[in-house]
This record gives structure tokens, sequence and C-alpha cells, in this order.
């Protein structure tokens, strides 16, 4: 977040105290009335860190003037900004206004005609920003207003959404209009009126998605400005700092050292590790650090992420830049582990560039056996005796003085064939490592960790390091429930009354409802979204009968359009035609989730019973692997929405013997046990 050094007043002859402010110019509306258009413009100007172009210039002059004719004398009872940052959208509120008991968040459009309906989203956005993340905005009603400047006649209905939380619906205006609308939400909106100093007073703590946050750790901020720190969350900065001072220590004691990280799902991990990777950047510093994931979707997306926002940011600071040359510096950032692997693997001799490498779902690395197989069939290399684990250890134990591996562990998250587990990383490190100090959480004895065995092992070692702040506690995926992932667990161990209780707390903050009807769930999801929160379908990998209700997981979708693409591309999210398994959203998230739950994983009065669709039928799965496997690819689908998320379990059909209804009644029935509310 920039934060820049203002004047509360920018008025001459009074006492200025300052502060830091997160606008370009903010005043009292008494003293904004008081001062002349080119004042404020000056004031604006010397703000910007930019050079500020003739458009601009006109665009804030124009802004500028239409305040004045809207706030008039008898309307200076609050305070107005210009220019207000929104970090985690990395973008700056046109006007925010204060009025008695409202929040005016106004989108100017200069010389625009119409009223597109990206702006009202855009503006929208913002509103939403700030009712979600801003502390003294939580209670306060929140007016969005796009303006028009070229229109003759916009207004349109003040009305709320379907939340009901205090921010309205995007109202449409033009300029003359500004002045009747501000009056008429007024008189819409309850509430006392809002303190300026207060309001100012409130902290911003966003929850970022992970695509918003590397884009915002990447563009230069740091993990506190886009992070929560409010004392419900565990401080990510405490867990980034252990990592940075073991990296401290192990370089100026030349040695060499792991960390074990552990979290529940949507605790932050990935969020640690990027922070980390981006402390240590540079390719000529000699801590240089690299992300390392072998999730393939998550890779492309977020370098694709990185690469349009770089050529943006580069364009509005007047710069050129061409995509392929932005990607190439991202990937000296982020990359995937098997590229990076295939590169360790040319010259085993050579030390790779980066003395730290970061290991983004460390679980998912692969046991002996596959990596084995990979190098025969792929690389034509008979008789590789190391897992993956243990090659890529040994990658950074060829550096001659120190080097530091951090492993990011996510917890009953094993979703594929081969994936090893945490133990492998311990097993290898005793077996070929013995010298590599060990930094571990102490919550990887829990069962959903795996890793009980050669814990015990390393109790009395003199390498091993416990250190609590290696664990992440709190879900912060989900800024509206942090115990999304705990009930999800509920659910799938089928603890019914945990689950009843933990759903009853989540139900006012984070809805999930359950239908039999896909129709009624994309409507639900459709009426829940405000601006551009983005909301999709997301299906097991194995869920194969889905084919009736136009759901086809064999058809190809391309995750980077599915995640990043807008409400007018076809193939993304948005149009809730293509669907991502747990393969393409293991990692990221959406806001509102459709889970379309098929007969593969089906509730039974014995338990949950697995089957995989082969040929013309369902075979059940007997292999406990496998069936691991399975539950866990629901705990990912259950545990990606950050605001809600609807259920749907089909009707099925007697005439369809691979679809009868008593494939899908019971897991229905046992989820409305629970209490999930039925659309």
């Amino acid at each position: 977040m920039e934060l820049i050094i203002t004047p509360i007043a920018h008025g001459l002859g009074k006492k200025r105290k300052y502060f830091m402010s997160r606008a370009y110019y903010s005043d009292l509306i008494e003293d904004f009335l008081a001062r002349s258009p080119d004042e404020i413009l000056g004031a604006l100007t010397r703000s910007s860190p930019f050079a500020v172009e003739t458009t601009q210039r006109n665009a804030w002059m124009e802004q500028v003037v239409v305040l004045k004719n809207t706030l008039r004398q008898d309307l200076d009872r609050g305070k107005v900004y210009f220019e207000y940052a929104v970090p985690r959208l990395g973008k700056r509120i046109d006007v925010l206004v204060l009025l008695d008991q409202v929040v005016f968040v106004l989108e100017f459009k200069v010389g625009e005609t119409q009223f597109l309906s990206s702006a009202k989203d855009q503006v929208w956005d913002y509103a939403v920003d700030l009712k979600n993340f801003h502390e003294t905005s939580h209670n306060k009603s929140i007016a969005p207003i796009l303006i028009a400047t070229g229109s003759t006649d916009g207004f349109s209905l003040i009305a709320t959404s379907a939340i009901n939380d205090g921010v309205l619906q995007p109202i449409q205006s033009a300029s003359y209009q500004l002045r009747g609308v501000m009056d008429q939400v007024l008189q819409f909106c309850d509430g006392s009126s809002i303190n300026p100093l207060v309001w100012d007073a409130g902290g911003y703590h966003p929850t970022p998605t992970i695509v918003e946050a590397a884009m915002a750790l990447y563009g230069g901020h740091s993990v506190m400005d886009i992070s929560r720190s409010d004392a419900s969350a565990i401080n990510l900065g405490r867990t980034t700092d252990a990592i940075s001072e073991i990296i401290r220590v192990s370089q100026v004691e030349s040695k060499k050292s792991i960390c074990l990280v552990t979290g529940v799902p949507g605790a932050g991990k990935t969020l640690v590790g990027l922070n980390v990777a981006t402390q240590h950047i540079s390719k000529e510093a000699v801590d240089h650090a690299v992300f390392l994931s072998g999730n393939g979707p998550l890779v492309a997306i977020l370098s694709e992420a990185l690469a349009r926002d770089k050529v943006r940011s580069e364009a509005e600071a007047g710069r050129r830049m061409k995509k392929g040359e932005a990607i190439r510096e991202v990937k000296l950032f982020i990359q995937n582990v098997h590229h990076y692997r295939d590169e360790c693997l040319i010259d085993t001799e050579r030390p790779p560039l980066e003395h730290v490498a970061i290991f983004d779902e460390a679980q998912r690395a692969w046991n002996l056996e596959q990596t084995a197989s990979f190098m025969l069939r792929k690389k034509q290399k008979a008789d590789f005796s190391q897992s993956e684990p243990e090659f890529l250890i040994s990658c950074l134990n060829r550096h001659k003085d120190w080097a530091v591996v951090v492993c990011l562990v996510g917890g009953g998250q094993e979703i594929n064939t081969g994936e090893a587990g945490i133990e492998e990383w311990i097993d290898a490190l005793q077996r070929s490592f013995p010298d590599w100090h060990i930094h571990i959480s102490p919550r990887l004895h829990e069962a959903e960790y795996g890793a009980g065995r050669v814990l015990a092992q390393l109790m009395s070692q003199p390498n091993v390091h416990f250190n609590s702040d290696l664990h992440l506690e709190v879900s912060m995926r989900s800024f509206r429930a942090e115990h999304v992932s705990a009930l999800v667990k509920n659910i799938l161990d089928i603890n019914t009354v945990e689950a009843q209780e933990i759903l009853t707390e989540l139900a006012e903050r984070y809805p999930i409802v359950l239908t039999r009807s896909l129709a009624k769930a994309k409507a639900w999801l459709r009426e829940q979204a405000r601006g551009t929160e983005r909301y999709g379908m997301v299906v097991s990998s194995q869920a194969q009968r889905l084919k009736p209700h136009a759901i086809d997981v064999k058809s190809p979708m391309d995750p980077i359009h599915w995640f990043l693409d807008g409400k007018e591309d076809v193939r993304s999210s948005y149009y809730l035609e293509d669907v991502a398994t747990e393969f393409h959203v293991q990692g990221l998230e959406l806001d509102w989730a459709c889970v379309v739950w098929d007969a593969d994983f089906r509730f039974s009065e014995s338990g949950w019973k697995h089957y995989s669709f082969v040929g013309t039928k369902w075979q059940q799965i007997h292999k406990l692997e496998r069936q691991g496997y399975l539950k866990n690819a629901y705990r990912v689908l259950l545990t990606r929405a950050r605001q809600g998320m609807v259920l749907v379990v089909p009707q099925g059909t007697e005439e369809d013997p691979t679809r009868p209804p008593a494939y899908y009644d019971p897991t229905f029935n046992y989820l409305r046990s629970i209490g999930i509310r039925e659309i």
C-alpha cells in the first residue's frame, strides 16, 4: 500500500497535523469547498508517484468541479478523499465521501455517455472491499455510485443486494443528478453520523486471494499490507519472520536447514512462501529464493497473472514491456517444481542458482516408485534410486556453504497416485542428509499429516528444532468464517454433532445451501456474487456421470482463462459451463463455489463408499490409498469458497442404471441432516 504523508487540512495559515494517508488528497468538506480547484489539483499532482498526464489533470479538475457543485454549503458535514487506495485490488477509488451516516464511493467515467457493466462492477468492488476489510466501515451504509459525466440521464433505483449487509447495489448518475442521488441515499439509509477522525483511524485488514496476494507481493507490498492482523487470525508475519531468521542463521553459520511449515487449508501457507520468496527475489543476491510448486495450474495461473499485472503497471508508469519479457522475469520468482528438477538433472554436480527453495504442497512430492517410473518413461534414466524429496534436497545440498529448503505442508490433501506425504521428506533427511538442521512444526504429529512414525524418531536428535511459529492454525481463505475447514473435516469424518455445531456458528457469516437442481444452484451463485467476485462450478475428477447435466470432467478447460478472465469470456468460471476439478483448484480460491456431488463418493449407513466409473459401470474402490485420495478430493472442493457455497446432489433417475436415486439420496439426506439449508 502506498502510504503518503499528507496534511489533514491543506489550508493556508492553519496548524497542520500529519498522518499516514491512503488518499492523494483529503479534506473536511467545508475546507474542500473553501479551496480553489487549482489548489486542490496541485495537491493531487504533488501526491501522485507518476508523471501526471494532461488527461488525468483534466479528469481530476472535472471531478473537483462536480463535487463542488454537489457538496454545497448545506452539505458540509463530512469529509472527501480523492484517489483513495485499495491495496487488495491494486487500485484507487476516484472519490470517497463521508456524509452523515453514509460512505459514498464515487467512480467517475469522464466523458462517457454509457454506464458499462464493467464500470458498475468496478465501483461495487470498491464498496464491498471497504465493507469486508476496513474495520470502521464494517457497520456503515456504503453507496457505490457510477457517474458518467457525458450522460444526460442515468439515475437508477436505490436498492440493497441479496446479502443485505449495508452495501447498496451500484447507482448510476449523470453529473447534474449527483446531489439528488446522494439526498435519496441519505433518506434510504439508517445509522449514526460518521466521525471522520474515527473512520480514518480504522485499520485495513484485507484477506486477498492467492492471485491478488502474489500480485501485491511481487509489486513490492509487504504481507502486512495485504493480510489480516486481527487477534482472531495467526499473524502471517510471525511465520515469515521465523523462516527469515532460519535463512539468516543458516547463511551466517554456513549450515543447511529445512523448515516444515504446516497449516489448515486456507491458512496462508502459500502466502507465507510467496512472501519469503519476494523478500529474496534478486538473482544477484546470495540468498536468492525461488518458489516451487508441482501444482501446474497454480504455477500457470500465478505466472500469467503476475505477467499481465507487470505489463499493466509498466504501461501506467509510461513504459512499454512485452508480455514475454514479463513472463521471463516471473520465472525467476516462481517455477514448476518438475521444470526445476529437470534443470538440476542436466548437470548433477552443479548447484542451483538459488540458496533458498520453497516447495509448496510439499506433501504431494512423488515417492520413489513414482519418481523412478517417471525417470524411466520420460527421461530414459534407469535405476533412478531417489524419491522426489530426496533428489530435491540433494540439489540444494550441492552448495558447499549453506542452503535452506522450506516445505509448505497441507494436511489431508494428497489427491494423486504416488504422492509421498511429508514422511518421505523426513525419511530422506535421516537416510541421506543427517547433518541438515530440521526446523519443524509441532503439529506434524497430527493424523492428517501422516508423519507420526518418523516424528517419534526425531524427538531425541540434537539438530531437530520444534517451533510453534511454523504452524498456521486459522483458515484465512474465508474472511467471513475461519472454521470452514473444521466443518468440512467433520462432515467428511461423519462427526455429525460437531458438524452441526460449527454449521450453526457459520450460518449468518458464511452461507452454505443445498439443492438437487443445478439451475437453482447457478441462480443462487449469480444472486450472491457482487462486482467481480468470482464464482464457478467444481467437481471431483471421478465425477463421470454428470454428463446428463452438461458437466464433462473429461472436457478440456484452460485454468488460466477459467480463473483470470472476465464475465465476457465464455471460457471463464463466470459462465458456469466449464468445470474445474480438484487438480485445477487446489491451492486456489473462489469467492462463491458450486460443488456438484456425483456418485463416486456416496454416503451410506456404514460410512462413505468410494467408486470409480470404468467403462459402463461404477466399480467400488477397495484400496485404502485410493479411498484417501477421493476423500481428500472432496476436502479440496469443499474448502475453495471464501464467502459461501451451494452443494448440488443430483436427483438421479431410475431410467439410467448408472444414476439411480439410491446412489444420491443418502448423500443428500446426510448433508441435510447436518442442518444445511435446502433451496
